[in-house]
């Protein structure tokens, strides 16, 4: 079974960082893809980021491109979510996802059976 421990979120200004981790256990993750969503108050959850494990290769949602960095440490078995520049529309709570060979262009919610509990992530103007 998967799971799946976000940290890291937090309340920051606006221009600020922060990076998030998602801790992955219960599987050999190589042949995985992991992905970041988020959800905002009264919205409904959206595809921030993804990555395949095996190959490193990534994909992003318009509104974080460029300013959004996924990777992941297969040593550790964690996927980080770098975020810099925060705008307070980042506000939300990110959650980790993970899908056997999923989908990581611009996956949907549906593509993903394995989720984390979530980390609130709030950015002031």
């Amino acid at each position: 079974q998967v799971q799946l421990v976000e940290s890291g979120g937090g309340l920051v200004q606006a221009g600020g960082s922060l990076r998030l981790s998602c801790v992955a256990s219960g599987r050999t993750f190589s042949t995985y893809t992991m992905a970041w969503f988020r959800q905002a108050p009264g919205k409904e959850r959206e595809f921030v980021s993804a990555i395949y494990w095996s190959t490193g290769s990534t994909s992003y949602a318009d509104s974080v491109k460029g300013r959004f960095t996924i990777s992941r440490d297969s040593a550790k078995n964690t996927v980080y979510l770098q975020m810099n520049s925060l705008k307070p529309e980042d506000t939300a709570v990110y959650y980790c996802a993970a899908e056997q060979y999923g989908k990581y262009t611009r996956p949907k919610t549906t593509d993903f059976s394995s989720w984390g509990q979530g980390t609130q992530v709030t950015v002031s103007s």
